[in-house]
Parts: C-alpha cells; sequence; structure tokens
C-alpha cells in the first residue's frame, strides 16, 4: 500500500516537473536579460562584535532564565541574541514582549541595535511582560472572585471544589443546585448556550443579578400578604448582595446591625486586596456621610454601581494592554512583510471585540496566524506551491494545491514562518505546517522537510535570508549556510542554487524567475 502512494506521489512530482519546464521554456523569449547576482549575504564585521561586557550578558541571560555558558558568552552580540530568543521562546506566553523585542533586535544589521537590547531592550520588554502576568494573574484572581461573589449571592456555601471548576461546569453547578431559582437558572441556560463571554458575565453579574430578580419576584408575591415580611426580607437581601461584592458571608449579627454600621463591618472585614477598590471607596464615603438616606442608597444600589465600575476598569485595562501588544505584533509583522497572514489575522481581531483580540494574543493562535504558502512570484504555473511529500521522506517540489485539496495536501504546502533558527538577522526558517519541528532545510544542495536536531549545522541549513525578488518581484532566499545560493525550483524539485555554478540545477537560463517566491495566503489556515 505505501509503495502505492509513494509512486502517487512521484507521478504528481513528474506532472509538476512538465508542467514546470513547459512553462520556462514558453517564457524563455519573453524574460530580460538576467540580473546581476545579488551580493552573497554575509553579516558585518560590527555585527559579528561582542560590544557588551560579560556582565551585561548575564543580566540579560537573566531574564529569560538561561544559565549562559562560557562558549554562549563567546558568541558575537547577535549570535547570543538568538539564544535569548531561543529561551524566550521555549518560555512562551510569559516571555512574548522579549521574544518579539529579541526578533527585532536579530533583524537589524546595525551592531548597535544589538547592543542595546542587551543592555536595556530586553529589561524594558520583560517589563512589559511581567505587567501582561500580572494584569492576567489579577484577572484570573477576579475571575475565581466572582465566583465567589456569585455563590454568595444567590445562597450557594463556598467551596474549591466549586471555585476551581471551568466557567460552563461553574455555571452548570449554579443551576443545578437548590439554591437557584427560576430567574437564576434560566439565566445559566441562556448563559451555557453563549459564548465564554456570556459565561463570563453571568458569574460576574448575572447570577447576582438573576437571583435579585428572584428575590423581587417572592417579595412582590409576599407583599400581598405580609409587606413589614416583605420589606424585612428586602433589607436582608440588599444586604447580603453588598456584603457578597465584599466577598462576606454576613451572619445574623451583622445583618441585623444599623445601617451606618452595617458599612462599618463591611469596611472592617473587606478583604487586603479590595482595600484599594472603587467598591471600598464608596463605602468609606457614604459612612463617613452624616445622611441615613445615604448609607441606604449605599446597600441597595450604590455598593453594586461601584463594584461594576471596578469590573470595568479591570477588563479595560487589560483589553488596552492586550491592544497594545496585538498592535505591536502587526507592526512588526509588516515590518518584515513575511507574515501576511499574521498581519491579516491582528487587524481582524483588532477590529473586533476585546475578546477577539484575547484570543488572538493565545499562544496557538499566534503560531498559526504565521502560517504561509510559497509560490513562484510569477504565478506561473498558476496554482502551484511548494509542498512536502510524507511518502517520499519529506522530498520538497511544485506541486498543484488549491483550496479544493484534501486537507492534508493543503497542509504540505503550508509553512509556519519563523524567525531564523540560525539566529541570523533578515532570515527565516520555514516550518511544516503538517509535521512541526520539521524545516525547509538544504543537505548537499537537495531542499527537503527535515526533522530539527537542534544542532548548530541544521540551524543554518534551515535558515534563509530574504532579498528582494531577483525577477523584479517577490523574494528571494539565500541559503544560510550556503552563502550565494538562493532557493530555487528546477524541473518542479528544489534546491540550494548559484547560478555561476556547475550543476545541471544552477543553470543561469531562468535562473532570476526560478528564484523569486511569493509568500501567498496560506492553503490550510
Amino acid at each position: 500500500m505505501k509503495k502505492s502512494h509513494s509512486n502517487s506521489a512521484r507521478v504528481r512530482r513528474a506532472v509538476a516537473r512538465g508542467l514546470v519546464t513547459a512553462t520556462a521554456l514558453a517564457s524563455v523569449s519573453a524574460m530580460a536579460a538576467p540580473m546581476t547576482a545579488v551580493a552573497t549575504p554575509s553579516r558585518s564585521a560590527a555585527a559579528a562584535e561582542i560590544g557588551t561586557t560579560d556582565k551585561q550578558r548575564v543580566d540579560a541571560a537573566a531574564v529569560v532564565r538561561l544559565d549562559p555558558s562560557p562558549d554562549v558568552l563567546l558568541l558575537g552580540d547577535n549570535d547570543f541574541i538568538h539564544a535569548l530568543w531561543q529561551k524566550a521562546r521555549d518560555g512562551g506566553e510569559s516571555f512574548e514582549a522579549v521574544r518579539l523585542a529579541a526578533e527585532a533586535a536579530m533583524m537589524s544589521e546595525a551592531a548597535e541595535d544589538h547592543v542595546q537590547f542587551i543592555v536595556t531592550g530586553i529589561h524594558e520588554a520583560y517589563a512589559v511582560d511581567k505587567q501582561r502576568e500580572k494584569d492576567k494573574a489579577d484577572a484570573a484572581r477576579a475571575a475565581r472572585l466572582a465566583k465567589s461573589q456569585a455563590l454568595i449571592a444567590v445562597g450557594i456555601p463556598n467551596s474549591p471544589d466549586l471555585l476551581d471548576l471551568s466557567d460552563d461546569n461553574f455555571i452548570r453547578a449554579v443551576m443545578r443546585h437548590e439554591a437557584a431559582g427560576p430567574q437564576v437558572r434560566a439565566a445559566a441556560a441562556t448563559a451555557l448556550a453563549g459564548d465564554a463571554a456570556a459565561w463570563q458575565a453571568f458569574i460576574a453579574n448575572g447570577a447576582r443579578e438573576a437571583h435579585q430578580r428572584d428575590v423581587a419576584d417572592e417579595l412582590k408575591e409576599l407583599e400581598e400578604r405580609n409587606r413589614a415580611e416583605a420589606e424585612r426580607r428586602r433589607e436582608l437581601a440588599a444586604r447580603t448582595n453588598a456584603a457578597a461584592l465584599f466577598r462576606i458571608t454576613p451572619s445574623e449579627a451583622m445583618l441585623a446591625l444599623s445601617d451606618d454600621n452595617f458599612i462599618r463591618e463591611l469596611l472592617r472585614a473587606a478583604p487586603a486586596d479590595a482595600k484599594e477598590s472603587e467598591l471600598y471607596a464608596a463605602a468609606q464615603r457614604a459612612v463617613l456621610d452624616a445622611d441615613p438616606a445615604v448609607w441606604a442608597r449605599f446597600i441597595h444600589t450604590g455598593a453594586e454601581e461601584a463594584y461594576k465600575k471596578d469590573d470595568e476598569a479591570r477588563r479595560k485595562k487589560i483589553a488596552e494592554a492586550n491592544r497594545r501588544l496585538a498592535l505591536q505584533l502587526q507592526a512588526a509583522a509588516e515590518k518584515t512583510g513575511m507574515n501576511p497572514n499574521l498581519v491579516a489575522a491582528a487587524k481582524k481581531a483588532l477590529s473586533g471585540s476585546d475578546e477577539d483580540v484575547a484570543l488572538f494574543l493565545k499562544e496557538d493562535s499566534q503560531y498559526r496566524a504565521k502560517r504561509q504558502s510559497l509560490q513562484p512570484a510569477s504565478g506561473k504555473p498558476a496554482g502551484f506551491f511548494v509542498r512536502q511529500s510524507d511518502v517520499d521522506a519529506g522530498e520538497t517540489f511544485l506541486a498543484p494545491v488549491s483550496a479544493a485539496s484534501k486537507q492534508a495536501d493543503r497542509e504540505d504546502a503550508t509553512w509556519v514562518v519563523v524567525p531564523a533558527l540560525g539566529g541570523q538577522p533578515g532570515c527565516y526558517s520555514f516550518e511544516s505546517a503538517r509535521k512541526p519541528g520539521h524545516y525547509l532545510a538544504q543537505k548537499d544542495l537537495r531542499v527537503r522537510m527535515t526533522a530539527s536536531d537542534n544542532s548548530t549545522q541544521f540551524r543554518k541549513d534551515a535558515s534563509w535570508c530574504a532579498k528582494k525578488g531577483q525577477s523584479g518581484s517577490g523574494t528571494s532566499f539565500v541559503s544560510a549556510s550556503q552563502p550565494g545560493r538562493f532557493l530555487r525550483q528546477h524541473r518542479g524539485d528544489l534546491y540550494a542554487a548559484d547560478k555561476s555554478a556547475k550543476n545541471a540545477f544552477d543553470l543561469e537560463r531562468d535562473f532570476a524567475q526560478d528564484v523569486s517566491w511569493k509568500v501567498a495566503t496560506p492553503l490550510a489556515r
């Protein structure tokens, strides 16, 4: 069975070669004189020098928890930044700003930019990451506290098991609890039918508000029989709700206090982290007022209003920080031009809701947004893309693939464009969307999809430096491990080619056209 698959792949490749060759021959007469070769990419001497001290490097390495060996400390500044970048990348979202700043530094060929990143840039970026981590931790804590407040308000005993549930399962637990009234159950069902934002809204405010409606319905029925008892229960409900906002389960003695002393008790028992909130400040203002009407208003409506101001301010702060980071990602991607799909994803998220931006910023979302496909810059043969073939041991070639192709074929023709594994500025690596950890790499001048062994040689073999397309359009990619050799398709196969050399795939004819590529919309998103 495997053999037939392999033969099928070779047939497709043979067809690709034939079509590519025919197209190339048909265009020979229309081709202009070949362009002069692009200069061999080389890192400037200044960029390879060490312009930073050991202390500056150790301090920078400490940011990403890298314990640099003597060999690492002897690297040129740009190579040292690559070592920092690798640790930041492996650290995930905790080092997002550091990773971005390192990538920007690696893309620069100016030695002063490398020095600046090591000495101050990494620390400034880490300050941004720390603030984002704090904001995320605050948000997670606030979400847990919101669950606690909802339980207290509805009359469900707090327990770690309930607070540790995912949002949707927490809502299901509330809905099933005997303390939940008809309005709470209906609101919970509505929230569960919605998205994550609807779940969060139910937990933050919806459960309390639905419980207040349940209480109002009960009191309306009671009021027809016993107005005084209805008023007493209304007061108890208002006090219980206000206490819940402070995350306090009130005792009977506390509920029996006068309005002003009830508020004083809220202030006394308030958790330490609530003392910087508008809720706490509003309680202080109310209790310092001599007007009993102010005290009653705070208990019945003021506490709720202040809490919602706190909640909105917290959400706004996180949303603004997220949008700043998304804009930074967009700008960085626009600058290189190598991740247009990421740019489009950032723009789409930024034009949407705060939840859309937060989703875009997730590590797996960004990784997926870096997917692209590669096709000849000329667009000929139409519909042909660079793809790999599993059944042919990762061989790469041009083949026709379209949106109507099988998912597996579209994934074989989709690549995640990441900063060069070798760390060279202005260079990139192409990771297989189908097989993460496998990259377009040259070996003996043939380009295949190969699994990374993380060796220095492999990182160079899998790095391609972007230059202006030799045909006058698109981008040409120079091999970082074979200076002067470009990523070229020849008769449908891929090579690291040099038109001044003598291999069959180095032929000067059609060289400029064959080494010019378009970074296209990913066939598999």
